[in-house]
């Protein structure tokens, strides 16, 4: 096999998160958040010394609740306003700094999000964990009031774009490094864990392999290509997992290890063409499934780690390039999603619907994507996009940088 997938180029590394626990004591967070900082700064220069690319530097707490004051909407407001200082006049690197305020865990903290995130937006990345009652049965006041806010979040913030800061948890851990699933526990100490961008690795092996070897025999080759994708995903997670052991890094965070999700976005190779290496016609034709589960398989095969987060197969509908496209083909729909997700991850991730879709909807979406969840043992989120004024088909506007255009799923 080719050693091109040595190349630190083709695997970028997405984040460096860190997870931090603030108190109600304000005076203090100027200094814990800047210590986050310092550290992720600290550790980009080390690994892009070695070659690595990171894309961003991200700084998660312990639930919201916890520190500001949520009394009403105003104190919560005034808190917000004067954490968004703090981070405007971080002393850092030039890396784009995120932050996630944590999760939201009873109806009245849901309820202040979408005034929250309309004023703050990227600050204000938020989840809610859904857990089961004695009986197993998901708890459904907190999922209407999600699906309140995310309808409230369509109406009030620009093109719906805000429910992009705003997801709904079923089975998910704390310590995921991507946002807005993100959370930490003031149970837990100070730690950091690293997220990956691999789409690009995961093609350049494939193409590799492909144009240099001919294996007719189907499990042969799944074996195959299951062989060439752990080897090179390994191999990168074992480089920056000693970079990071051999680093002379600040003690106040302790590793805590690898989402090794590809985690896709605009600007690498896009799943599709993954599933397109793997002799899937097109994502959402026969062999999509066969295909998922493979790729899932060679997330959870990395050896001398700790995998955390969802370490699966991430199908950000609006973050890549290729599923976005396949909407304008009716290549797949939201319940093909749901289904993929029974063999990966990560449930319904920004996934634009009709915005006139009701709460009942958009409810029952969420206890289905969580049945599956707790049903398969499996972390899964649900973030969705109601678009104002469009209807099933129709083309979203977006305007984030962050986000695709695409057609507007319909909920059945």
């Amino acid at each position: 096999m080719s050693q091109s997938f040595e190349n630190t180029k083709l695997c970028k590394i997405r984040t460096i998160t860190t997870f931090i626990s603030l108190s109600t004591d304000r005076k203090s967070w100027k200094q814990q958040i800047q210590k986050a900082s310092n550290f992720c700064a600290d550790l980009t220069r080390t690994f892009q010394e070695h070659g690595y690319i990171v894309q961003t530097n991200r700084i998660v707490t312990n639930p919201f609740g916890e520190y500001l004051n949520t009394d009403s909407l105003e104190t919560a407001r005034e808190d917000l306003s004067y954490l968004n200082n703090l981070l405007q006049n971080l002393e850092s690197s030039k890396i784009r700094i995120r932050f996630a305020i944590g999760e939201a865990r009873t109806t009245h903290e849901i309820s202040l999000v979408p005034e929250l995130i309309k004023e703050f937006g990227d600050l204000c990345n938020v989840c809610v964990n859904v857990n089961l009652d004695d009986k197993g049965i998901l708890n459904n006041k907190l999922i209407i009031s999600s699906a309140e806010a995310v309808k409230k979040i369509s109406e009030i913030t620009p093109r719906g774009e805000g429910n992009f800061n705003f997801t709904v948890n079923f089975n998910c851990s704390p310590l995921i490094p991507y946002f807005p699933a993100s959370y930490h526990s003031s149970e837990l100490e100070n730690c950091f864990v690293i997220g990956l961008e691999t789409p690009d690795l995961l093609v350049q092996v494939l193409s590799e392999s492909n144009k240099n070897t001919n294996i007719s025999n189907h499990n042969e080759r799944f074996n195959h290509y299951y062989d060439v994708m752990s080897e090179a995903l390994q191999y990168h997670i074992s480089t920056i997992n000693q970079i990071i052991e051999q680093a002379k890094l600040r003690n106040e965070f302790v590793f805590s290890g690898f989402d090794s999700s590809a985690a896709p976005s605009k600007d690498c190779e896009s799943m599709t063409k993954v599933y397109e290496e793997l002799g899937v016609e097109y994502f959402g034709a026969s062999g999509t499934v066969e295909a998922s589960s493979l790729l899932t398989k060679v997330f959870k095969s990395i050896q001398g780690v700790q995998l955390v987060g969802f370490s699966g197969l991430m199908l950000a509908l609006t973050e890549d390039t290729g599923l976005a496209a396949g909407t304008l083909k009716s290549n797949y729909d939201i319940r093909s999603l749901l289904t993929y997700s029974a063999v990966c991850g990560i449930g319904l991730d920004t996934v634009p619907i009709p915005g006139g879709t009701s709460i009942d909807k958009i409810s029952a979406l969420m206890r289905d994507t969580g049945t599956m969840a707790f049903r398969l043992d499996k972390p899964l989120t649900v973030r969705l996009f109601p678009a104002p004024e469009l209807n099933a088909g129709d083309l979203t506007v977006f305007e984030s940088d962050d986000l695709c255009n695409c057609a507007v799923l319909a909920v059945p």
